[in-house]
């Protein structure tokens, strides 16, 4: 059985799941993919890693910095998606990345793959936020490409003071 919880935050009523003392999802108001792949049944019920995910996001919200580690992360996805994951989960706080730069991080494992692919997997996160896909942009530092809305990705990248200087939305990117 997966438990759920909501959290507010400053981005709205976000959702937080878990099963067998992890944390399995975290989602944002109107996101994309809200709920992701989960086809079992769930109740509203708060667990031991829901209220530890809550101080988590407390901390973070009141401009704190707290690990990733501090929580048993368990997103569902493929090898693939995990892998992309496991690599958000290394960009520190404040700074940000392209889909291409994970895409050439992956490729020395041996793996081919692409900005295209890698965006696919950055976009089907489960746990938003605390596995940072806010910090990922598109080539020329274009804010493309999140879930929860490009205002949202802009409000956690002021949040954690990162250089907007080279960062840019699109007008293309502003219509979707």
């Amino acid at each position: 059985m997966i438990h759920t919880s909501y959290y507010e935050s400053p981005l709205g009523k976000i959702i937080l799941a878990s099963k067998e003392g992890n944390l399995i999802g975290l989602w944002l108001p109107n996101q994309k993919y809200y709920l992701g792949n989960i086809k079992e049944d769930f109740i509203e019920k708060e667990d031991d890693i829901l209220i530890k995910t809550k101080k988590w996001l407390d901390l973070y919200f009141n401009g704190k910095k707290p690990s990733i580690n501090e929580l048993p992360l368990k997103p569902m996805g493929s090898s693939f998606a995990k892998e992309v994951w496991q690599i958000l989960c290394q960009i520190p706080y404040g700074k940000v990345i392209t889909y291409g730069d994970i895409a050439k991080e992956i490729t020395k494992t041996g793996k081919k793959t692409s900005a295209r692919a890698v965006g696919s997997a950055v976009g089907h996160n489960p746990i938003s936020i605390i596995i940072p896909c806010h910090r990922v942009v598109g080539k020329g530092g274009n804010l493309t490409g999140y879930a929860g809305g490009i205002d949202k990705k802009i409000y956690l990248l002021n949040h954690e003071n990162t250089d907007m200087s080279n960062l840019y939305v699109s007008k293309k990117t502003n219509r979707n």
